[in-house]
């Protein structure tokens, strides 16, 4: 399954959830997560989507570290994982 395919297969499921997956795109800043996914009752968290062969590069883990010091929940999200981090969609939408 390709990369693209992937991430497109994911944001699918935020959208049928009620959430948003936003593409994330920075002139200033490199090695942002692909997509800030926003869900019912507050909740959001970062995905980077790889290819199930491709790793991280040196760039996306500082970054993913960073993020994830700050408190943020950071997902890498591949073709051997994805139905797992589709269904914790579902544990994370919390009553409105």
């Amino acid at each position: 399954m390709r990369e693209a395919t992937i991430e497109n297969r994911f944001r699918l499921a935020v959208k049928s959830r009620g959430g948003l997956s936003i593409k994330l795109v920075s002139v200033s800043m490199t090695g942002l997560p692909d997509r800030l996914n926003l869900l019912p009752g507050g909740r959001l968290f970062f995905s980077e989507f790889k290819y199930a062969r491709n790793k991280l590069s040196a760039r996306q883990e500082a970054v993913i570290h960073v993020l994830r010091g700050l408190g943020f929940a950071v997902y890498v999200i591949d073709e051997t994982n994805i139905d797992e981090h589709i269904k914790k969609l579902d544990e994370c939408i919390k009553p409105l």
